[in-house]
């Protein structure tokens, strides 16, 4: 199962790096063709026992990555196909359907993802998911809520495809609505009127995204001018528009940010908790006993409890991984099946990549799935289970260890007290805030959501403190760096005795000191950026850097410097600027920063 799910994520992957969709025809073709060469090859007496057997696990990975690739490639034609026309685009388009999500509060108005169910306009042909904004006539008007989930508007619209800006180390917005399904962004025309049709549409998708609506109206309003209302929000309702960008960069420099959003480790947490209070109810019950073992029927509410919370946190990738490894695990448990967790992972992962083969470009789906396979690694099949204490050490270790290949290469930085932060920020935020957050919001008691909120403040003080220390900034590494790194980690994270785990620090040190080569002397580079509207050149000689202009700023809490410029440089390994001019006075505030 684990080489099966190896190969199927690898050509799920593969595909997602193609500059355009191959023939279906000629993918099939190969699967047809290389399936019975292979069976061949496997069968046939000239090989040895031992090459066939690595024959046949090497045939396995062909097959699986093949069929990865197959089954992205059809997915991602079959999304394609749902695109908006060129002609149509910035056209004023009357379209009737129903809001998909819950909003979110903007700086101008609100957004949300909304489902197209007619056109009104004959010959238009118009995406059946799109992203609308509704900008608000006045700033009062932007603070309150004109929509709603699930319910069916007629607007007029002017829409347009999802672009992506085009930077070396720069985020992908065309490749995140892709993978969201959204395949045209607009705004809604407040001139022609828009007109509610129906108050509510009854289905299970719109019933769960009103009920999310529900719970974080019930936070805000309760948490109101409270700093940190919006980080409460995004834990229990998934929701992390309101998070702001200072309150980011503290949880970014002190590695804690997987923690302020719905995580994985928040749904094991509170499926525990449920688990253990199921079970010391249930024994008690002599009743219940003889109906249902104790260890089962905590299972089956550890694991509604689980669900639950999944639908309310809006399904992310680190959600669906862990969702499914708990169903899986659950599943066996019920059916008396003993199953490693090392195949629980496996078909978890297998099943995130089939319902989404666009996570595979997701840093939360490695970073997430990889967490768990270093816990595993390092605490799976040893001699002896060492004290509690000992063992969370041990594993804080490995996982920041074990994650710092992949954050140098995603993100140009790592934290260096990240695992302090990490050592008290999760049992106080997974066990303590989350818990009291979702039990205040749902039962509508306002002292349990204002604790939540104390707590979390608490926390946030020592939070600050850490984030004043440097952090690590890296240039963004070779492909070969990447795997000698993961080669090195995995060497030393192998059990004590293990005879010259140090070799693994060598191994590493490529990751660090491979930096992007600057122009000889007397030379320059010059490298224009993409910022759509506007300009941002990069001037690098053999010692200097010069950077003029940081580009536009997009909103309060997003700007080009930061989206853009910030994570080229980091990218390249420049560290400090020489110098910077501004042509006029839209200074863009992450690019100061990054001068300072």
């Amino acid at each position: 199962m684990i080489k099966v799910a190896l190969g199927f994520v690898f050509g799920a992957w593969l595909l997602q790096q193609q500059a355009a969709l191959p023939s279906q025809a000629l993918t099939i073709g190969w699967l047809l063709a290389i399936i019975p060469v292979l069976f061949l090859l496997v069968k046939s007496p000239s090989f040895s026992f031992k090459y066939s057997d690595l024959l046949q696990k090497i045939s396995v990975l062909i097959v699986a990555g093949l069929l990865g690739f197959m089954w992205a490639a059809t997915l991602a034609t079959i999304r394609l196909n749902d695109e908006l026309p060129a002609d149509w685009q910035q056209k004023s388009i009357n379209i009737v359907g129903v809001i998909a999500t819950l909003p979110e509060i903007t700086e101008k108005g609100e957004r949300f993802q909304f489902d197209v169910e007619n056109t009104l306009m004959q010959g238009a042909k118009i995406p059946r998911h799109i992203s609308l904004n509704f900008y608000a006539e006045s700033n009062l008007a932007s603070t309150v809520n004109h929509f709603h989930a699930g319910e069916r508007w007629q607007f007029a619209v002017k829409l347009k495809r999802p672009h992506s800006t085009y930077n070396p180390h720069g985020y992908d917005f065309e490749g995140w609505a892709l993978e969201n399904n959204i395949r045209a962004t607009g705004s809604i025309s407040n001139k022609t009127g828009y007109k509610k049709l129906a108050n509510f549409v009854w289905r299970p998708g719109y019933l769960v995204e009103h009920w999310r609506e529900k719970v974080g109206d019930q936070i805000s309003q309760t948490l109101a001018n409270k700093p940190y209302a919006g980080v409460i929000r995004a834990l229990v309702v998934g929701d992390d528009s309101q998070i702001t960008q200072a309150q980011w960069s503290v949880y970014l420099r002190t590695g804690v940010n997987h923690l302020m959003s719905i995580s994985g480790l928040h749904i094991t947490m509170l499926a525990g908790l449920a688990f253990a209070i199921a079970a010391f109810v249930w024994r008690r019950v002599p009743s219940l006993v003889l109906r249902m073992p104790t260890r089962k029927a905590a299972t089956i509410v550890g694991l509604i409890v689980a669900v639950l919370y999944a639908l309310l946190a809006g399904m992310s990738v680190p959600t669906q991984r862990t969702l499914y490894m708990l169903i899986t695990f659950a599943a066996a448990m019920l059916f008396a099946r003993n199953l490693a967790i090392s195949r629980a992972l496996a078909i978890a992962l297998v099943v995130v990549v089939l319902l989404d083969p666009w996570a595979t470009i997701s840093a939360g789906f490695w970073l997430s799935f990889s967490a768990v396979a270093i816990i595993a690694y390092v605490s799976v099949a040893r001699l002896t289970a060492a004290h509690w204490f000992k063992q969370d050490v041990n594993t804080q270790w490995a996982v920041t260890l074990g994650l710092l290949p992949l954050l140098i290469v995603m993100f140009g930085q790592t934290s260096i007290v990240s695992p302090l932060a990490n050592a008290f920020a999760i049992p106080i935020i997974s066990l303590i805030v989350v818990p009291l957050a979702i039990l205040g919001s749902l039962t509508h008691v306002d002292f349990i959501l204002q604790a939540a909120h104390f707590i979390l403040a608490l926390c946030m003080q020592g939070l600050d403190w850490l984030a004043a220390l440097p952090t690590w900034q890296q240039a963004a590494p070779p492909s070969w760096a990447l795997l000698v790194a993961i080669l090195g980690v995995l060497w030393l994270l192998l059990p004590r005795g293990f005879p010259q785990r140090w070799l693994g620090l060598i191994l590493l040190l490529p990751l660090f000191f491979v930096n992007s080569a600057r122009p000889a002397p007397g030379e320059m580079q010059v490298a224009v950026l993409d910022i759509g509207q506007g300009l941002s050149v990069v001037v690098k000689t053999a010692k200097h850097t010069l950077l003029y202009d940081a580009g536009p700023k997009y909103n309060e809490q997003s700007d080009a410097g930061g989206r853009i410029v910030v994570p080229y440089l980091r990218g390249e390994g420049i560290k400090q600027l020489d110098g910077f001019i501004v042509s006029h006075n839209e200074l863009t505030t992450a690019a100061a920063r990054h001068r300072s």
